[in-house]
């Protein structure tokens, strides 16, 4: 490395947080980050709060180095040099179109560095960019604004679409809304702008719409969607025929017709797994619709692409798990997606440390034993004392590296990662609850004398 002495010594012990901080320098350059409010701003513009310092404010509440907006604003203050309501203010107006492009700029930043590193995961189908689309709705928060306090409803912030990138584990975009009811095909007008040729989408049955479908179409892309039983007219075209089994059932494809309402036909494939087991739903089949050429992907190939979709389930699970995302105290809509928005970029970071550590030490051991949680929490526990130790600007130094560059250093701080302390810790199967009984009017029990009477009936 090239920086002091102390810097060095956090290399070698905290090599995690070392890595996060100076990729997040990167990514999130602030005259980048600026630059990026200052073009995309449609109401909103600078006085003397920067969108830049913002960000970095949200980070640490998202990464849980505080507790708080309030802790946050409170170490960062004679920074700031404004009020706590200026940045209060600042949150509850950033523009859902400033924080969709806080996501896609870092992602594009942080794409060519995993390339470069070799920290890619396996391409899912060659020729194609794959992009898995799901939607989140987020938790609902405290009623902590005047019109929110007489009901006692849940009150839903925000809905967002997300895409992730499975070869990367990157998300690459959202599509953030501020009505917390509104529902996936509300937003695919928004979703089919992303669209590029040679992508590949994979969705769930919401977004099996003909207005989707004949977008994707349109745009020279593919997709890999669940038949929605009434949001798509249909006709079968030709015969049913057996196409052998993957792990979960027999595979089955037959051509059907669908014909969008100003005369335009598509001819889709339509992959139908029988399954060894119904769905929790009880769904004993499952239809899959494609426009992929045969060629290209088989139809057992097209039912495993469909089943791996939950990667971006995994990514949403982790993403609960170990970021702080979704802040109940946020009431306001574009404060909430703002912090949600924060977090995926986080959850970006975590992804490039992740390829990292894939580049240096194998990408099977990392992909199955390395915990997310443990990682994030590394860094939730070593950030505060890093950052006092080693001053703010020896970090500008990451400001304006080239993909290349940075990713030669994340793989040499990767080499010092002991991967036995972020191991996971699967539990094994769940045991079925047993049946619980209260005994006459008996509110508590004494767990003391419960066991001491298991001592003594064995």
């Amino acid at each position: 490395m090239f920086l002091g002495e102390v810097f060095e010594q956090f290399a070698r012990d905290a090599p995690v947080s070392v890595m996060v901080r100076a990729t997040l320098e990167n990514a999130l350059n602030p005259l980048a980050l600026d630059q990026l409010f200052e073009d995309t701003a449609q109401r909103q513009y600078t006085r003397t709060l920067l969108f830049s310092s913002i960000v970095d404010l949200m980070s640490t509440v998202v990464c849980r180095i505080r507790p708080s907006i309030n802790a946050a604003y409170k170490k960062s203050a004679s920074l700031l040099g404004v009020t706590r309501k200026a940045v209060y203010d600042k949150l509850d107006r950033l523009e859902p179109a400033i924080v969709a492009a806080l996501v896609r700029h870092t992602a594009a930043a942080l794409g060519p560095v995993i390339t470069t590193m070799g920290g890619d995961l396996p391409a899912w189908l060659p020729g194609y960019r794959i992009q898995i689309v799901d939607g989140n709705h987020l938790a609902s928060t405290e009623h902590r604004l005047k019109e929110l306090r007489t009901t006692g409803a849940g009150a839903l912030p925000g809905h967002a679409l997300v895409v992730l990138d499975p070869q990367q584990m990157l998300v690459t975009d959202v599509v953030p809304c501020e009505d917390g009811h509104a529902q996936e095909r509300s937003l695919l007008d928004h979703l089919l702008a992303l669209v590029r040729p040679r992508d590949l989408w994979i969705e769930d049955r919401n977004f099996c719409t003909t207005g989707f479908v004949f977008g994707v179409a349109r745009r020279r892309a593919s997709f890999v969607v669940r038949q929605h039983a009434g949001n798509l007219p249909w006709q079968f075209v030709g015969k049913r025929r057996s196409c052998g089994r993957i792990e979960t059932g027999k595979v089955f494809e037959q051509t059907i017709r669908v014909a969008h309402e100003d005369g335009e036909v598509l001819f889709l494939r339509r992959i139908t797994v029988v399954l060894d087991r119904p769905t929790r739903d009880g769904d004993t089949e499952i239809h899959i619709l494609t426009n992929l050429p045969a060629q290209d992907a088989r139809a057992r190939t097209i039912a495993e692409l469909y089943r791996k979709r939950w990667t971006i389930e995994t990514a949403f699970a982790e993403l609960e798990a170990t970021l702080n995302g979704e802040v109940e105290t946020l009431g306001y809509p574009k404060a909430a997606l703002f912090a949600f928005c924060v977090a995926l970029v986080s959850y970006n970071i975590l992804s490039v440390v992740k390829a990292a550590l894939r580049a240096v030490h194998g990408a099977k051991i990392v992909t199955e034993e390395v915990s997310g949680y443990y990682l994030a929490d590394e860094v939730a526990g070593t950030y505060r004392g890093m950052m006092i130790a080693i001053p703010e600007d020896e970090w500008a130094v990451f400001h304006d590296l080239s993909p290349v560059a940075l990713g030669h250093i994340l793989r040499e701080l990767a080499g010092n990662v002991r991967l036995s302390e972020y191991r996971k810790h699967p539990r094994g199967p769940k045991k079925p609850q047993p049946k619980r009984k209260i005994v006459g009017q008996q509110n508590h029990v004494s767990t003391a004398k419960l066991l001491k009477a298991r001592e003594v009936s064995t």
